[in-house]
């Protein structure tokens, strides 16, 4: 009998294992995709993260570029007094339409 109850409980240890099998099957396979979801995450973040460096880089090379054209103090004195606004926005202004007077007034009027 002994022989008999040991091949029963083979079938039974054999089922036992094939569960136990799928079930650490299971929990490797949502592990690895937790692990693939976090790998895309930190991909996703460091894309971000390059993406705002360049956009500062740019603003940065932009603020450069603005700074370095010449606009007459008179003329943002004129366009500040005329449209009522801060002297700086006319400024800024003027200098984005590289120190035209005409063409940063038309700018502010549309």
């Amino acid at each position: 009998m002994e022989a008999g109850d040991g091949g029963v409980d083979r079938v039974v240890d054999s089922k036992d294992l094939q569960q136990q099998s799928k079930a650490f099957h299971k929990l490797v396979d949502r592990v690895e995709d937790r692990q693939l979801d976090s790998s895309r995450v930190q991909t996703a973040m460091a894309s971000i993260a390059a993406s705002a460096e360049a956009e500062k880089n740019a603003m940065r090379m932009r603020e450069k570029e603005l700074a370095a054209v010449k606009i007459n103090t008179a003329d943002v004195d004129i366009i500040a007094n005329e449209l009522e606004l801060d002297k700086t926005v006319a400024e800024r202004t003027l200098r984005e339409h590289k120190g035209d007077a005409v063409a940063a007034i038309r700018s502010l009027l549309h």
